[in-house]
């Protein structure tokens, strides 16, 4: 008698397999966030489709059950629920109904992820590739040699982070141009400018620059933070214009910069002026840094709500357990609405100060997100300043924003309704 009980609950165990799912909650139920994007990026490597429900319960996995999946989820240490089929069709009922503010968007896709970084140590980390790393997100990082090369059309989504494209070695001259990191950035620079045919770092850097609105005009995404987002744009505006001086570049830069600037070759800001002081750690007047007067305490910045069935878009980056999100510092810390183009999404701002701190636009074929700050786990990043643990931050918002970003590229889109 026993042979045949085991095996009617082996076929019982078997046919439940097949027809549940497993939830990953995105909720306050989930236990650490940021692994749980991995686990789904995990599915996508493995051939498996995944359903993201867009603000349901903080923007959950939905995806069908197999051991595998049961067993990464506890060795990773992601919250998962099983379900079967009917609690699945209840779900799905509650999503598709017309009042409801939530949308299920298909995941199909394994994006080929990218990470703009220089191959030299630099004293200080880069959120983007810490929290991928946590995550379990595979990612290639590659530079401004492979760029110029041509590889970027190989990827579906890149990211710029603590980067200086107006090349002026992210404006550290006047604290830490006798410090050996330093020195040794700027001769690695100008090696590569050398190498790929350019007399000047900036003028590289440029280059680079345009690749990158080629590879998003093409249909490829890139997501900026901190001085990626202004420098990016500072560098596009100024092309043809020296914006450098001497101790950069070797001469003095073009007293008449800010009435040449052509703010049609930007991604997201207009109308900016540059600061032309090269002992300044300002690069333009872009970020509120110097202006806001926001106390620590009360740095905070709202995600905005989204229509999940008309705005699909929006409403997949802005996911999240939390729609206030804790402030925080950088090169360039948050963006001055009035510089800020008309068409471009604010995805998030602090309106006491009247500053954008996450933003969102199309261009060509592709689109972009840019982030204000550098670490969302760490307020005021300093040079030197050794790398968050994100192990004590498993349940970040700030860092989900990014993580949002990095899922886009695999979403199926549907066409947006108007």
């Amino acid at each position: 008698m026993l042979k045949p009980l085991l095996f009617i609950l082996f076929m019982l165990s078997t046919l439940l397999c097949k027809s549940a799912s497993i939830l990953i909650p995105m909720d306050e139920d989930q236990k650490n966030h940021l692994k749980a994007y991995g686990i789904t990026f995990w599915t996508l490597q493995s051939g498996q489709e995944a359903d993201w429900l867009l603000n349901y319960r903080g923007g959950s996995f939905l995806i069908k059950y197999s051991s595998p999946l049961e067993k990464e989820c506890k060795v990773r240490g992601v919250s998962y629920e099983v379900i079967a089929d009917a609690k699945v069709n209840a779900i799905l009922t509650e999503i598709t109904n017309p009042s409801v503010n939530m949308e299920l968007v298909k995941l199909e896709k394994v994006p080929k992820i990218a990470v703009y970084s220089p191959k030299n140590k630099l004293p200080w980390d880069d959120a983007v590739t810490m929290v991928l790393t946590y995550a379990e997100i595979p990612y290639d990082i590659l530079y401004d040699d492979e760029v110029l090369k041509g590889d970027l059309p190989k990827y579906d989504w890149l990211h710029l982070h603590h980067e200086d494209f107006t090349g002026q070695y992210g404006r550290f001259w006047s604290a830490f141009r006798n410090a050996s990191w330093y020195i040794e950035d700027v001769r690695l620079q100008e090696a590569t400018a050398k190498r790929n045919g350019f007399k000047k770092v900036s003028q590289m850097k440029l280059a680079v620059a345009k690749s990158i609105r080629e590879f998003c005009s093409g249909g490829g995404f890139m997501f900026a933070m901190c001085s990626g987002p202004e420098t990016f744009d500072l560098a596009l505006a100024a092309d043809g214009i020296d914006i450098c001086e001497s101790m950069f570049d070797g001469d003095g830069a073009d007293a008449k910069a800010n009435q040449r600037l052509d703010y049609s070759k930007t991604f997201a800001f207009q109308n900016f002026k540059l600061d032309l002081n090269p002992s300044n750690y300002e690069f333009s007047n872009i970020d509120a840094t110097p202006t806001r007067m926001v106390e620590k305490t009360s740095d905070f910045f709202t995600l905005f709500d989204f229509s999940a069935k008309w705005d699909i878009v929006p409403t997949m980056l802005t996911q999240n357990h939390d729609k206030v999100i804790k402030g925080f510092m950088g090169q360039t810390t948050a963006f001055r609405k009035e510089f800020i183009k008309p068409d471009v999404l604010i995805l998030g701002d602090t309106k006491a100060s009247n500053e954008a701190r996450y933003i969102h636009g199309d261009f060509g074929k592709g689109q972009w997100t840019f982030y204000g700050g550098h670490d969302p786990e760490d307020y005021q990043h300093a040079v030197g300043d050794p790398p968050t643990d994100l192990s004590l931050h498993p349940d970040s918002p700030g860092y989900r924003l990014i993580l949002n970003n990095v899922l886009f590229p695999a979403a199926k889109k549907k066409k947006q309704k108007t």
